[in-house]
């Protein structure tokens, strides 16, 4: 070898001692636990392909880390971290500490007098099998006092990588691993306790924020205990696939539950339309990332997961500070809380930048802040459910005295209703005596109604209803002076027969003579005729008065406060009795009714819902073809498909309900019909009617061609 290639080998041995002399960690008792993160030279293999051989003789690819904790980044790389560790302690062996939960692969290698030891350690690995049963990656190295020993660790990970490593001699160790555990146990208490309590308050208030609340935290927690690595121990589940994504999924998840909590708790749907419309977006990110992470694209899932947690606690920030501006009181310990929790993640970030220095407090930042997020969390929402209490209270109040009012209206209003229909019925009795026991019957029934729209619309109708009795009744008095002309030829006619027959004077065959003469004299084939005729008339004309009567007994249901099953189509078919009088030439009336189960209900109150329904679609009839032929007035019953509830469809052809009023027919004291004509009460009678009994009305109509309304009843009431 010449000289040339001496002073090369010089130069090359030179520059190594100048880079590597003096790099050694040197370990004390003092230094016990320290981060040796400034004595550790990085190598980063992209390619993946480098050996222990390979790195082992090529200082020169290293680079001094100069961090107290090395950040390795998030990177699809093999890092290579080597070191060297001098022994001036009496411990003759110690302990290398990778205080770093969440790494998928550490392989560490010991070398000494030319002596190589390496250990594999997986993450989801079995923790038994390990020197140290510990979620942190620890390494024994023999090493007497004054021996020097290189290490190198090959790390691989798909998540964010620092190295936290420290030398420990073994009691130091023990010290160290109690301090950590002690705290996750009090994390996990704490935690525990919170999700358990508010748990408790769901199952007591039903209050579907507790719910959510308490999904959040409790991903929070398990995002939390998987940053600490005590997931596998606590529950005993080592597989390496599902730990190398898991820190990823429950961080996914829990942002998921942030999402859902925020817009429950500042509900975001209505007091900020946009801001909720992006945290949709940011819930999609979330979801794309779980999907990444199923088809094991880990490391982006892991990058968006951190993007959209940054970008969504922005905005949530954001949200809550506008909300509180806008005097919203509850959001003041949601914006505590977020402030808190946000500031503990920037800590540990500021952290992993050396910013601030790698200590026990800013390494355990996020768990201590999010404990104390989830006390202030768990104090805004019994504040908001307090707020809410109390402006339920004040809400229930008004209503109250809102409802007191409007009972002093109706019993006004009953007294005049009352009082008209009392005149009108005094002026009826007094010029027909003959409906004297009807109307009375008529008058019973109505002070058993309570509603004012019934009181009045019988007082319509006793009009009508005194004709379609006086009919019947006249045609019974008609016949009354014939019959009793007949009667009286007949006894006349036995009188005749009873002298013929005691006339001593007369043969037999001159009585049968005499008799049949008479017979044929008074016709009397024609008067047996006549009677029956007669009293058939008469019969007629009772049964239809009965059958009136019958109606209007079954009509005003004197039961009506009472849940009775009752027949629907005898109802209708009563009421379509009752307003026979109002049926104008023309008008087609067509009935098809279903096979009907009993229905339970007030019967009366829907008694008057079907009058009200009816009245309204003669008058749009009558309104439209003015007596003329072409009015139909179609009725149909029939049951659902469910088999739980009826339905009574009544179709008209009359005028319709225009569009700008349609949304209005249902507002008490609303008409569009004459004055005098209506009181506007009928249809909201009807509404709140089908309502109490848990029912519905459709309406469909066109204006000009006519209006169907569909009253969709339970056949059973679940009160």
């Amino acid at each position: 070898m010449n000289y040339r290639g001496f002073l090369v080998i010089f130069l090359m041995l030179t520059s190594f001692l100048r880079t590597y002399a003096g790099d050694a960690f040197v370990f004390t008792t003092e230094s016990d636990g320290e981060y040796i993160g400034k004595y550790v030279f990085v190598l980063k293999d992209p390619t993946k392909k480098l050996t222990f051989v390979d790195v082992r003789h090529r200082p020169d690819l290293f680079q001094r880390s100069g961090q107290e904790v090395p950040n390795l980044g998030v990177q699809d790389v093999n890092n290579w971290i080597r070191f060297e560790i001098e022994n001036l302690s009496t411990d003759e062996k110690l302990v290398v500490n990778l205080s770093h939960a969440n790494i998928d692969e550490v392989i560490f290698y010991s070398l000494k007098n030319g002596d190589i030891d390496s250990t594999t350690m997986k993450l989801g690995g079995d923790m038994g099998a390990r020197d140290y049963p510990h979620q942190f990656f620890l390494f024994e190295v023999p090493i007497k006092k004054g021996e020097k020993m290189t290490c190198f660790i090959k790390l691989r990970s798909g998540t964010q990588l620092s190295a936290p490593i420290s030398i420990h001699s073994p009691k130091g160790l023990i010290r160290t691993l109690l301090n950590t555990d002690i705290f996750s146990a009090i994390y996990i208490g704490l935690m525990l306790s919170m999700i358990l309590y508010n748990i408790f308050l769901y199952f007591s208030t039903r209050e579907p924020h507790y719910y959510v609340y308490v999904n959040y935290i409790f991903w929070v927690a398990v995002a939390q205990l998987a940053v600490l690595g005590v997931i596998e121990p606590i529950f005993g589940v080592y597989n390496s696939w599902v730990s190398s994504r898991f820190l990823t999924f429950s961080g996914a998840m829990s942002g998921i539950g942030a999402i859902f909590f925020v817009k429950s708790f500042l509900h975001t749907k209505k007091n900020a339309p946009r801001l909720h419309v992006l945290l949709n977006v940011f819930l999609v990110g979330y979801l794309v990332a779980i999907g990444l992470l199923g088809l094991n694209v880990v490391i982006p899932a892991y990058k968006m997961v951190n993007v959209v947690a940054g970008g969504g606690s922005t905005i949530v920030l954001i949200l809550a500070f506008r909300l509180s501006s806008q005097k919203y009181q509850q959001t003041k310990y949601f914006l505590y809380a977020w402030c808190v929790f946000l500031v503990s993640v920037l800590i540990y970030v500021l952290k992993d930048y050396n910013v601030l220095p790698y200590n026990f407090f800013t390494l355990r930042s996020v768990q201590i802040g999010s404990v104390f997020e989830a006390i202030l969390l768990s104090f805004a929402l019994g504040d908001k459910i307090n707020i809410y209490r109390k402006e339920k209270d004040e809400s229930q109040a008004r209503e109250l005295e809102t409802s007191l009012e409007n009972e002093r209206l109706i019993r006004e209003q009953n007294v005049v209703l009352e009082q008209k229909v009392e005149e009108r019925t005094h002026e009826l009795t007094q010029s027909n005596e003959s409906l004297q026991t009807t109307l009375t019957h008529l008058k019973e029934t109505q002070s058993q109604l309570v509603e004012a729209e019934k009181m009045a619309s019988l007082g319509q109708l006793t009009a009508g209803v005194a004709h379609e009795i006086n009919n019947p009744i006249n045609f019974v008095s008609s016949n009354v002076a014939p019959l009793k002309r007949d009667i009286k030829m007949i006894w006349e006619t036995l009188e005749e027969i009873e002298k013929i027959a005691l006339n001593d004077t007369l043969s037999y065959d001159e009585k049968q003579l005499a008799i049949a003469a008479y017979k044929e004299e008074l016709d009397i084939e024609y008067l047996k005729i006549e009677v029956d005729f007669l009293l058939k008339g008469m019969q007629d004309g009772a049964q239809r008065t009965a059958e009136i009567v019958k109606s209007l007994r079954i009509f005003s249901r004197v039961d009506e406060d009472t849940l009775k099953y009752a027949d629907i189509n005898e109802g209708l078919e009563s009421t379509m009795v009752i307003l026979n009088s109002l049926m104008q030439n023309g008008i087609e009336v067509q009935k098809d009714f279903g096979d009907l189960p009993k229905v339970e209900c007030y019967a009366g109150k829907l008694n008057q819902v079907f009058l009200n329904m009816l009245t309204n679609a003669i008058y749009a009839i009558n309104k439209k073809f003015e007596s003329k032929v072409g009015g139909k007035l179609m009725i149909h019953t029939g049951i659902l498909d469910n088999n739980t509830s009826i339905y009574v469809k009544i179709v008209d052809n009359g005028i319709g309900i225009p569009d700008d009023i349609r949304e209005r027919i249902f507002d008490p004291f609303f008409t569009t019909k004459d004055v005098g004509e209506g009181t506007g009460l009928g249809m909201s009678i009807a509404y709140n009617t089908i309502a109490k009994h848990q029912g519905k009305i459709l309406v469909d109509s066109t204006l000009g061609e006519g209006t169907t309304f569909t009253l969709i009843i339970p056949v059973q009431q679940n009160i």
